[in-house]
């Protein structure tokens, strides 16, 4: 109940305030929130304030950790990005202020240390594209796969921080007996070692409260020399490790309506953002319980109360 109080308290509150003529100061407030962080990242980075917090020289991420910094930041450099792409409405001077945040924020997002917010940046690229082009699917692919290449290898040759840790993920898969007590490492054996608790009750799960002893037994026995877990870091084996087959179909169906109401929807910048969201989050829910993390679900749960809220019947 605890982890989930911004759904269960959070949520319905919001839910039942915000105003459909006010969606644009929502989104402007996330965004300035995100340019005020982000410039304080890049004063760290140039060191010309010191460390705090989080924030270091070489991975500076103030008020929050990289797990969850790069993943709103991915977040607001689509919506930033949408506006240049998407809005012929935007005055010469925001669409030139936008696209200095875009760009900004993207170069910020490879001087700081968050692989997943990086694999959920290149999915940020593949649905603008998708959106941009919309039912071109051969020149979104050809043109994702251009700027995404173009990008990544520009990162991996010019930031330290970044390949240095696509290195270590690839050499920690690739070695995975000697790399076990790593990030990568952990997250591997982690979900092997739940997997085995899936396989026992596949249909609902151990429950909420017992994962962690269960756990416990199963990692005494095959990987004793490695710590225990309250969290596999992945949504999707929790889920069922916790609840089930039937709690992770439960689980889907909160994207799956989301997404229904989002296609459905007649504006286009609800459609497009209802839609976004929810694919961005299935994707680096692979690599971490991002509806369970603070800032995540947050995030999550404030954008959900305006994007998939039906004004028209109010």
């Amino acid at each position: 109940i605890k982890k989930n109080v911004d759904f269960l308290i959070f949520l319905p509150v919001l839910y039942t305030i915000v105003k459909k003529e006010y969606i644009k100061y929502y989104i402007s407030s996330f965004l300035l929130a995100i340019s005020i962080t982000e410039v304080l990242s890049y004063l760290v980075w140039f060191e010309f304030i010191p460390q705090f917090h989080y924030a270091r020289v070489l991975n500076p991420t103030p008020f929050m950790s990289h797990i969850s910094y790069n993943p709103i930041l991915a977040f607001a450099i689509y919506l930033v990005s949408y506006e240049v792409l998407m809005n012929i409405q935007l005055s010469k001077v925001k669409r030139y202020l936008y696209t200095f945040f875009s760009i900004s924020m993207s170069i910020n997002m490879f001087i700081t240390g968050g692989r997943a917010g990086q694999v959920m940046f290149f999915g940020v690229i593949a649905i603008l594209f998708f959106q941009y082009f919309k039912g071109q699917k051969i020149k979104s692919i050809l043109m994702f796969s251009i700027v995404s290449s173009l990008i990544f290898i520009t990162a991996y040759q010019s930031s330290n921080i970044f390949h240095t840790r696509v290195n270590s993920a690839v050499s920690d898969i690739q070695n995975y007996s000697s790399n076990q007590k790593t990030s990568v490492g952990l997250r591997v054996t982690f979900a092997i070692n739940s997997w085995e608790l899936i396989i026992k009750n596949p249909l609902i799960g151990l429950g909420t409260g017992d994962f962690p002893n269960e756990y416990k037994k199963i990692n005494l026995k095959n990987t004793p020399k490695l710590p225990n877990t309250v969290n596999p870091h992945n949504m999707y084996i929790l889920i069922l490790a916790q609840l089930g087959f039937i709690g992770l179909i439960s689980f889907f169906a909160i994207f799956y309506y989301q997404l229904q109401y989002a296609l459905k929807s007649k504006n286009g910048l609800i459609r497009d953002i209802g839609i976004a969201m929810p694919l961005l989050f299935l994707i680096i829910m692979w690599s971490d319980s991002y509806l369970l993390g603070h800032y995540t679900t947050v995030m999550y749960v404030f954008f959900s109360s305006f994007l998939y809220k039906d004004f028209e019947k109010i």
